[in-house]
């Protein structure tokens, strides 16, 4: 069973990042009191535009749900939330919310993120009118089940808009199985999709040291992705910033048995990293039941590659 989401999106979102389409895209909610579950990884996810216009314009390959802080999700998305600034963002927030005392930059409130790949959106032409089924009243907005009527004809619908778009304009960057069944679409995840996922999967908490705190977390390229690796989850540790640039240089690495190991040359070069010798083998942090693991492969080329030894 697959099923599609129809989301209610602000105007001024939808406007900024159809202007030039980014490969993903923040679709958040002001308020962070509640997950998104609506929608698995690889369903769709659809933009449904405000009245008076009530239609489809575009959607996006659901990836990954967050309740992030604010500064987060700028740093991992930035424009590609939607907004030319920070300080924009925060001002829809704390209009949305109704509280000024959310403009003061020392406030981080918790917002809802739900991360989409491969985003498209749809010139006027191919604007799909919303099933007689979903209320105007929505607030937020409504599932649907493609094994049900009104859910196959909305996934055919998408379907043939975006076989449509990809002919007559530049290709869309979804491609969806123009006959069979409905089937899910394998995201594609960006740099932001992969940042929260990996932070996420890691349950905010360092690999190694078990850091807890949010702002000196990175989501670090176990296989760097300037040199070929990708952003997936099996590509990625959760790291403390100053072991996750250790680890960049090569100072440490993960053995084949998932410890933590430093190199000689730490002690070598800087004279120092007692801090650091400390931490030699010890057993890397799991990520949460049910994430993906650091990729065996992966963590081979870091020690063929990158560690000093």
């Amino acid at each position: 069973m697959v099923c599609l989401y129809i989301g209610i999106t602000d105007q001024d979102w939808f406007d900024a990042l159809s202007a030039a389409p980014p490969d993903e895209v923040n679709f958040w909610q002001p308020s962070g009191n509640r997950m998104f579950r609506a929608l698995r990884p690889g369903e769709l996810f659809l933009f449904k535009l405000h009245a008076p216009r009530n239609v489809i314009a575009g959607g996006g390959v659901f990836s990954h749900a967050s309740l992030a802080p604010l500064s987060m999700a700028w740093s991992a998305f930035e424009s590609k939330n939607g907004v030319a600034s920070l300080d924009d963002m925060r001002r829809r927030i704390a209009d949305y919310r109704r509280d000024a005392s959310l403009l003061d930059p020392r406030q981080d409130p918790v917002i809802g993120c739900r991360v989409l790949t491969q985003p498209f959106f749809w010139p006027e032409e191919l604007w799909l009118p919303i099933p007689t089924t979903f209320s105007l009243q929505t607030q937020q907005g409504r599932g649907y089940d493609t094994e049900d009527g009104d859910g196959r004809a909305l996934w055919e619908a998408v379907v043939e808009r975006i076989a449509v778009a990809a002919q007559t304009s530049a290709p869309e960057a979804t491609t969806l199985p123009r006959y069979g069944a409905p089937a899910l679409v394998r995201p594609r995840l960006g740099q932001g999709a992969f940042r929260l996922a990996v932070t996420d999967s890691y349950e905010r908490r360092c690999a190694v040291s078990g850091e807890r705190t949010l702002p000196i977390l990175d989501a670090a390229h176990i296989h760097p992705f300037a040199d070929g690796g990708a952003h997936e989850l099996g590509n990625g540790l959760l790291l403390r910033t100053d072991i996750h640039r250790l680890f960049d240089l090569g100072y440490v690495t993960v053995s084949e048995d998932r410890r933590f190991e430093v190199s000689r040359r730490l002690k070598a070069d800087f004279d120092n990293g007692r801090h650091y010798y400390d931490l030699h083998g010890q057993s890397l942090r799991s990520p949460r039941r049910g994430a993906t693991t650091p990729s065996a492969e992966a963590l081979l080329w870091h020690r063929e590659h990158r560690y000093r030894g």
